[in-house]
């Protein structure tokens, strides 16, 4: 195979062929495709090949079996020369009039030339909620009136301990001893030794 061969690029698309193939699929309805998919004045029928997505003129417009040209699958003079064989020589049925698909094409246009993009509407920031330790963390963190010119916790603590606990030990013996009186009527005596439950002897 020369260099040639293997360096040529796609052709160019002729309007008109003489060729009688027939591609085997199914014919392809124009009323399966947008607006501005296909264009159907005379001078330059052609529509977008659904196969290789580039424009491909229709030949026999007027004749009862309109169908695409032969056409490579890219750019003419630019890409590689690969035959689109799925879509050239395929049967198009015209059920499309050319007065309805310009109104359609009209009507496309009037629906979009008066489009604006929206606004994007920003959501505020929320601040990140602190994790369940950094919250325990700070109800453990001392108070400031707890700590004691700058020392340090465990000696505001103890001192704050022997300042109370001489009435912490007078509390303690006042509600360890009993109250003056009589027992209440209808109750039972209070127990000062630990009961223990036994089996009944056999």
């Amino acid at each position: 195979m020369s260099a040639s061969t293997l360096e040529r690029t796609a052709r160019p698309r002729r309007s008109r062929t003489r060729s009688r193939t027939v591609n085997a699929r199914p014919a392809l309805a124009l009323s399966t495709l947008k607006p501005n998919q296909y264009d159907l004045r005379p001078a330059c029928a052609s529509l977008v090949c659904p196969d290789c997505e580039t424009w491909v003129p229709i030949t026999g417009l007027q004749t009862r079996k309109p169908k695409l040209v032969p056409h490579d699958a890219g750019r003419a003079g630019k890409d590689a020369a690969v035959r689109c064989r799925l879509g050239s020589n395929r049967l198009i049925t015209v059920d499309v009039t050319a007065r309805k698909w310009e109104e359609r094409l009209t009507d496309g246009n009037a629906q979009t030339a008066h489009r604006r993009r929206t606004t994007v509407r920003r959501k505020p920031k929320v601040e990140i909620a602190p994790a369940v330790s950094q919250i325990a963390a700070q109800k453990q963190a001392p108070a400031d009136d707890e700590r004691g010119d700058g020392r340090p916790l465990w000696l505001v603590r103890r001192n704050q301990w022997a300042a109370t606990e001489s009435a912490v030990r007078d509390a303690d013996t006042r509600r360890a001893q009993l109250p003056g009186g009589d027992a209440p009527l209808g109750a039972p005596p209070v127990p000062f030794k630990t009961l223990r439950a036994q089996r009944p002897a056999r």
